[in-house]
């Protein structure tokens, strides 16, 4: 038998074709539209499910089941996302449930936060994870999935574990894409450090190497410039302190062993992102400080949790599977 397995983020959508063993037969990839409207990333969907069907050399209706992991929030009762804080106001409404389920001509279709099949992948595909872990992204978002007693926590509406869109800061020093003031990913997303750098700059313009004018001054940037520019490092130490802070929020909320960490801005600067919060939890925790540690399934974690949740009717219990993949 077939699945399908879906990751729809703010910079890329991706779809995958696994068996019946969770392994990937095809998989098709292409950027997120913009807009002009929520269809417009319908229709990306579904152009990128047809893609990985093709790469695996089936039908789509050959597949029984699929799994959606999806930037939020999501209406669960509808099966869509309903304003995604990170795509332009034009895309109020990414119908999502009802398309995928009348491409594959399949009942079967699950939708979750994307870090909630981040943590499901996380568990599904590795037995080193216990049944107390967060899954934390940091990418053009911030969201954790969270397993408490290896339950995934969901929530009635699908939106548990948007912990970017805790309150940090209560001075609201950076406006969150979602509009409100002092959210951690206002200050440390992919989308957001940029801004913050900017701001940070205006209040003290000292001589910098950054592009702080460039339409097109990235998180890149800052971290490409670590290490040789003293603003790029201050940048960075400040993005330090707010995201030891998120993680510290996170831990007393849910009491994980561990947070594995994923995401575009961790992977690709592990040592900037995750050794200042590795330094920083022991005087910020008051109860025990997990292991923090990086994901070993890169950016395919949601993906491939999306999968496993095709293959266990959307709950990621690997019992449910004859014999799951070690």
């Amino acid at each position: 038998m077939y699945y399908v397995g879906v990751d729809l983020g703010a910079t890329n959508v991706r779809a995958v074709v696994g068996d019946e063993t969770a392994t990937i037969l095809g998989s098709e990839s292409r950027g997120t539209p913009r807009g002009p409207s929520g269809i417009a990333v319908t229709e990306a969907v579904l152009d990128v499910i047809r893609g990985a069907c093709e790469a695996a050399g089936i039908d789509p209706t050959a597949a029984v089941a699929a799994g959606i992991g999806s930037i939020g929030p999501l209406d669960l009762a509808a099966g869509v996302v309903q304003g995604p804080a990170n795509l332009p106001d034009t895309v109020e409404r990414i119908p999502l449930v009802g398309p995928v389920s009348q491409l594959l001509d399949t009942d079967e279709v699950h939708l979750h936060n994307d870090t909630i099949a981040g943590v499901i992948g996380e568990r599904f595909h590795s037995e080193r994870n216990p049944d107390d872990m967060v899954y934390l992204t940091i990418s053009s978002g911030i969201g954790a999935g969270v397993a408490v007693d290896g339950n995934v926590l969901s929530g009635w509406d699908g939106n548990a574990g948007e912990v970017g869109h805790m309150t940090v800061d209560p001075h609201g020093f950076m406006t969150c894409g979602c509009g409100l003031d002092g959210h951690w990913e206002g200050y440390c997303s992919g989308n957001n450090i940029p801004k913050y750098a900017r701001e940070l700059h205006e209040e003290d313009p000292v001589e910098t190497v950054l592009p702080i004018e460039d339409p097109d001054f990235s998180a890149v940037d800052v971290f490409e410039a670590a290490g040789e520019d003293v603003f790029a490092d201050h940048v960075i130490d400040q993005v330090a302190h707010w995201n030891a802070m998120g993680v510290a929020n996170v831990i007393h909320a849910y009491a994980p062993l561990v947070v594995s960490v994923g995401g575009a801005v961790a992977l690709n600067n592990p040592k900037r992102v995750l050794d200042p919060i590795r330094e920083k939890l022991a005087d910020m925790v008051f109860i025990n400080v997990p292991e923090v540690r990086l994901t070993e399934l890169g950016d395919e974690v949601v993906v491939k949790g999306a999968l496993a949740s095709a293959l266990t009717g959307g709950t990621g219990d690997r019992s449910r599977v004859e014999s799951p993949p070690e």
